[in-house]
């Protein structure tokens, strides 16, 4: 055998020899290995439940990162302030730094509506496309309808419930056969049912739910220009005495952080986690900036997956898989 040929046989061999070591210290037959990765919960895997503890404990690490970040610029509570003066010593943070949309949402997540004032982001839109009883209530309409004129148009079946205690009825851009999907009603959401006279009705959103026969609510949608923290604490705080999940799926909200002080903001943030709110998107009011340059950040979009309970975000069991209706006529031919 010529000298070439026997040198390749070697080599060759060699390289057999080093893959079968590889694979004998590498995987271990009678049990995975302490030191072994696993994929569960990482993009790919299937199992939404795993997808959402990773997420978890991904986010207790910001907690534990927040409580680090108070004694740094504190080391009290009172002592943070939300918004720093641009003045020595120029602490570098705003209130939004200690509450960072850190969970990872299970599913896709997108920007629907207008680009701007308008829009806002979404957890597995793609999970309500099909959805029979798909149910969105919006708190705050103004002029501006682009999201939930968006939601309707990739959606099949879901519907709008639509409340303001100003605006008769939703901006234009749900028009056409939209509009039979949306239901308006001129009101405010507050903490008790009160009515007086030619006044505005207030409903709780619990009696909301309860006049429309609802149970369930897939996106709550709120923007009530500051009435959210004692609004929200009236909605959650019966469900975190019981210790039962929230009657909402996901919660989009825009917060007006106007004239707080850190340790109450903090103590209502601490309330939307201990009930299982969990924040996967945030963005900065950048309008209100630019028309009011003399006041600060106050005001920014964030939105929530609810971790607690069953629904069609956490769960395949209340998931109807979309279909591709060209597709499926294609196929019957």
């Amino acid at each position: 055998m010529p000298p070439l040929q026997r040198n390749y046989r070697y080599i060759l061999i060699f390289c057999v020899a080093c893959l079968v070591v590889f694979i004998f210290f590498n995987f271990d037959s009678g049990g995975e290995s302490e030191s072994s990765f696993s994929l569960a919960g990482y993009p790919g895997d299937t199992n939404i439940t795993a997808r959402v503890e990773l997420a978890e404990q991904t986010y207790s690490k910001v907690l534990e990162k927040r409580k680090k970040l108070i004694k740094w610029f504190g080391p009290e509570e009172e002592q943070i302030v939300m918004f720093p003066p641009n003045a020595d010593p120029w602490p570098a943070y705003t209130a939004w730094d200690f509450f960072p949309p850190a969970f990872n949402c299970p599913h896709e997540v997108e920007r629907i509506g207008a680009l701007g004032d308008g829009g806002k982001w979404i957890c597995g839109l793609s999970r309500l496309a099909d959805k029979k009883d798909c149910v969105v209530y919006v708190f705050g309409i103004d002029f501006e309808s682009s999201y939930e004129a968006e939601v309707l148009r990739r959606t099949r079946h879901c519907e709008i419930w639509g409340h303001d205690p100003v605006q008769e009825h939703f901006g234009s851009h749900i028009a056409g056969d939209l509009q039979s999907r949306t239901h308006f009603t001129k009101l405010q959401l507050a903490q008790k049912d009160e009515s007086n006279g030619d006044e505005i009705p207030r409903r709780t959103l619990q009696s909301i739910m309860r006049a429309n026969g609802h149970t369930q609510i897939d996106i709550l949608k709120i923007d009530v220009e500051g009435w959210e923290f004692e609004t929200l604490k009236s909605i959650i705080q019966p469900y975190l005495d019981t210790n039962t999940p929230l009657p909402f799926a996901q919660l989009h909200l825009e917060v007006h952080a106007w004239n707080k002080k850190f340790p109450e903001f903090l103590k209502w943030w601490e309330m939307l986690e201990a009930v299982g709110l969990r924040p996967f998107m945030s963005e900065p009011n950048l309008v209100y900036v630019n028309y009011n340059r003399q006041s600060g950040t106050e005001l920014a979009d964030y939105s929530f997956l609810n971790i607690k309970g069953s629904n069609v975000f956490l769960s395949d069991s209340a998931y109807t898989p979309h279909v591709d209706l060209d597709r499926r006529e294609d196929s019957q031919h």
